[in-house]
């Protein structure tokens, strides 16, 4: 059930919106501001989202590679749709954006899947690659591990596959 909820919320964003880049659809929503900043360290703070005075911010570290920004941004996009009501007391921030440790972080990392990957397009890049799982998130130029989150929606949506990999969230995390 969560799984649908959430896969039809981002499907009505996207229709709404025309777009599956996070950056334009924050940019198109009146009440949603985007600062993308270098005043991280690469491997410190990845993101956060806040609410203030009715106004949703998303904060991404402009020293991640593009890419990272990019689901970085969708995942905080996940923090704003799908918690709200905790943004307004306090901000989540995201030093390990895909330690999934949490309910809230899977939630966020399952809209962000959802938000950057169409079914279709990960159902074509499936048959188009036979199947073989790096090649696929290589070419959806996505974190091999986060194409996992797409790939779980999926199935508990009802397609039938086999996973390649367990989830890990850990992708993302301050490197050594």
């Amino acid at each position: 059930m969560f799984y649908t909820s959430t896969f039809n919320e981002v499907e009505a964003l996207v229709r709404k919106y025309g777009t599956r880049d996070p950056f334009e659809l924050i940019s198109a929503v009146p009440d949603m501001k985007l600062w993308v900043t270098d005043s991280f360290q690469e491997d410190g703070l990845k993101g956060f989202a806040t609410i203030q005075n009715r106004t949703k911010y998303i904060v991404v570290n402009g020293r991640l590679m593009p890419e990272e920004q990019l689901v970085v941004a969708a995942h905080e996009l996940g923090h704003i749709y799908k918690h709200e009501l905790r943004l307004r007391a306090q901000p989540m921030r995201d030093f390990e954006i895909y330690a999934a440790q949490g309910k809230l972080e899977r939630e966020a990392n399952f809209f962000a899947a959802d938000f950057l990957i169409s079914d279709e397009q990960a159902l074509d890049e499936i048959h188009s690659c036979g199947a073989d799982f790096f090649s696929v998130a290589k070419v959806l130029r996505i974190p091999a591990p986060f194409f996992a989150f797409k790939l779980y929606s999926l199935v508990e949506r009802g397609t039938p596959m086999r996973m390649p990999v367990d989830l890990d969230s850990t992708f993302l995390r301050a490197r050594d």
